[in-house]
């Protein structure tokens, strides 16, 4: 079976899904604490535990992942920076969790995943087609906005 596998990675809680890519029907939707004040391998643990409890649900496995972060990937350095989740600051949490998890990792910052996908896929393609600009809030652990 062909899925797409999405991790949204915040503040107080890492939710995984697994989508069936033909029909988009969900197999598995599960969340676990971020603890991130167990520090930055605890965190990257908990992901490999949602990960492998998305696995069991589901009845499958990936090679590949989008994750979407709490902050953003410093292009040059390769650290992560702007997080709130602060262990997360300078540390390169793409190769880590490549290494980690044996599977490649695609990143971006979650309130520009936001932003995009509702005008791919939300209210703005309904409800307005013609609009040129996209300014999207996440309102959580932090604060984050994109303008597209």
């Amino acid at each position: 079976m062909d899925t797409l596998w999405g991790i949204d990675l915040g503040g107080t809680k890492i939710e995984g899904i697994v989508l069936d890519k033909s029909k988009g029907h969900i197999l598995s939707r599960t969340r676990v604490p971020t603890q991130g004040d167990g520090g930055y391998e605890h965190v990257l643990n908990q992901i490999k535990l949602l990960i492998s409890m998305l696995e069991a649900e589901s009845g499958t496995k990936t090679d590949y992942l989008g994750i979407c972060t709490p902050g953003t990937m410093d292009p040059v350095l390769n650290v992560m920076k702007n997080c709130n989740s602060t262990s997360l600051n300078g540390k390169n949490l793409k190769a880590d969790l490549e290494k980690l998890l044996n599977k490649k990792c695609s990143m971006s910052n979650d309130a520009n995943c936001f932003a995009l996908a509702e005008t791919k896929m939300g209210i703005i393609p309904e409800k307005c087609p013609d609009a040129k600009v996209v300014f999207g809030v996440i309102l959580g652990t932090g604060v984050g906005g994109e303008l597209l």
